[in-house]
C-alpha cells in the first residue's frame, strides 16, 4: 500500500477547473518534485494533501485513510517564513508543539534541538527582524520538522531567496531527509524550478497549464549528492524541457 494515494483529485475555484482528475501514488522514503508552470494549481494540491483544503472530488489518503483535516504526520513550509515578530527564533519553534500540548519547558528543549539542527544553535533568542531572510526561512523549516512529522511537504520554500542562500537550503534539506536526521522519511516540493527539481527530487511528477493533468511521472536514477555539471545531471533536466 502507497504511503499517499490521489484519486482523481479535481478542484474548481468560480467554475475555473484548476486541477482535472489528478491520480498519483507516492511511496514511504520518496522525495518528489511537483513541478509545473506557475498558476496550474501546485500549490493547491499541495494544500489538499496537507489536509488544508478539500477536492471537489477525489480523495486523499493517508496509510489507507482518507485526509479531510490537517494530520499531526505531515507537516508544511510555505514559501514565506510567516514567523511571529514578536517571538524569539526559540519561541516560533515551540508554539505549534505547545499547541499540541507540549509544556513549554520540554516544546523550548525540542525547539533548540531543531533549531541547531537547522544551524541556527546561538539564535534561539533573536527575532524575526534580527535574522537575515535565509535564516528566517531555517527558523520556519525547524518549526516544521519539530512537530516531528513523517512527511515533509515544501511549498516553493526556497524561490524568494537569493541564489546562494537557497542553494545551501537545498542542500540542507536533501542532507536531513538523506542522512534520516529527522523523522521525516517522505518529502514532497512544489517547484517551477527545473534544476531544482532534478537536483533534490527522486521523482518528478510534471503537470500541464491550468486545467493541471499529470503530462510526465519520471524517475531521477542518480546518485546523492548531485553533480550539476555531470551529463547525466544535464540529461534529466534536457528530459524534463522535453515534457514542458
Amino acid at each position: 500500500m502507497a504511503l499517499i494515494e490521489l484519486e482523481g483529485i479535481t478542484k474548481k475555484y468560480n467554475n475555473t477547473i484548476v486541477l482535472d482528475k489528478i491520480s498519483l501514488s507516492i511511496e514511504k522514503g520518496e522525495f518528489v518534485a511537483i513541478l509545473g508552470p506557475s498558476g496550474c494549481g501546485k500549490s493547491t494540491l499541495l494544500r489538499i494533501i496537507a489536509g488544508l483544503e478539500r477536492p471537489d472530488r477525489g480523495v486523499v489518503r493517508f496509510k489507507g485513510v482518507p485526509v479531510s483535516s490537517p494530520r499531526t504526520e505531515i507537516a508544511i513550509m510555505f514559501q514565506f517564513p510567516a514567523l511571529l515578530p514578536w517571538k524569539t527564533a526559540l519561541d516560533n519553534v515551540a508554539l505549534p508543539l505547545v499547541a499540541r500540548g507540549v509544556k513549554w519547558s520540554q516544546a523550548r528543549e525540542i525547539a533548540a534541538r531543531y533549531l541547531a539542527l537547522a544551524g541556527l544553535s546561538g539564535f534561539e533568542e533573536a527575532y524575526p527582524r534580527q535574522l537575515s531572510g535565509g535564516m528566517q526561512y531555517r527558523v520556519a523549516l525547524a518549526r516544521a520538522l519539530a512537530v516531528e512529522p513523517e512527511v515533509l511537504l515544501l511549498d516553493e520554500p526556497f524561490s524568494m531567496l537569493d541564489s546562494l542562500t537557497a542553494e545551501s537550503l537545498r542542500s540542507e534539506v536533501l542532507r536531513m531527509w538523506h542522512e534520516n536526521l529527522s523523522t521525516v522519511h517522505t518529502a514532497i516540493i512544489v517547484t517551477h524550478n527545473v534544476e531544482e527539481a532534478v537536483y533534490m527530487a527522486s521523482r518528478i511528477v510534471m503537470l500541464s497549464p491550468r486545467p493541471a493533468r499529470i503530462v510526465a511521472n519520471m524517475r531521477i536514477d542518480l546518485p546523492y549528492p548531485r553533480n550539476r555539471r555531470s551529463q547525466e545531471f544535464q540529461h534529466y533536466v534536457d528530459l524534463v524541457y522535453s515534457y514542458i
